[in-house]
């Protein structure tokens, strides 16, 4: 009887022990060991401030004045765009920024000098295809739709200036270069095709035209993906 007391006794302690053995490799798997790296899945948003070259092309008339022509001036501006990634390849870009142009007469209308001065409100709207198989760099291509918003027009030499507001395509192209996680650098070219209609008033003879802007868009910065 005490023999088999003895090896019911043995048994029950080996029983206990693997159950112990075994809950606690379990619970050890369960936690990260010392200095292994945890890596989170990204936001689907990110943020980008550039700084902006707005180049147009100089090119426009005023209808009823054969051989004029019209030019515009090029300026800098800060721009922020705000991006949601649906895919690791596939983002939809929103572009914030504002500018202004003075337009002159050229050609026919080179004697008005300087006609007025108008400031834009382009926001713009992307859809962006992106490589992954180069790690850090991470270049893109996109296309999409733009509205251009018209306001504070001055007058130089003409008497009024309305140009209209107008609806236009967007082509882009550029790159990220993600220095860790969240921080990168961008680089950033953009086209937009805007030619608005203008109405003009000059010397009390009021007259309508197109303005070919269809600015370059140039742009380097500085990318966050949440």
């Amino acid at each position: 009887m005490r023999a088999a007391r003895g090896v019911t006794a043995a048994v029950f302690l080996m029983v206990m022990g693997q159950q112990a053995v075994a809950a606690d490799l379990a619970q050890a798997g369960s936690v990260p060991q010392a200095g292994a790296s945890v890596t989170e899945a990204p936001s689907p948003w990110q943020i980008r401030l550039r700084g902006l070259g707005v180049v147009t092309e100089d090119s426009g008339y005023v209808k009823a004045v054969p051989g004029s022509d019209l030019s515009y001036s090029n300026t800098g501006t800060p721009e922020l765009d705000i991006s949601y990634f649906f895919t690791d390849n596939i983002a939809a870009e929103l572009i914030l920024g504002t500018t202004y142009a003075n337009i002159g007469g050229q050609g026919a209308i080179g004697g008005l000098g300087k006609i007025g001065k108008v400031w834009m409100l382009p926001p713009t709207l992307t859809l962006q295809y992106y490589v992954t198989s180069f790690g850090a760099f991470k270049p893109y291509v996109g296309a999409g739709v733009n509205y251009t918003i018209f306001y504070n027009q001055d007058v130089g030499s003409a008497d009024a200036l309305k140009v209209r507001n107008t609806f236009g395509a967007a082509l882009q192209v550029g790159f990220d270069y993600m220095v860790d996680q969240h921080w990168g650098v961008n680089f950033d070219v953009k086209k937009l095709f805007l030619k608005p209609d203008f109405d003009v008033t000059v010397d009390g003879a009021k007259l309508t035209g197109k303005a070919a802007l269809d600015p370059w868009l140039i742009g380097a910065g500085v990318t966050y993906r949440f």
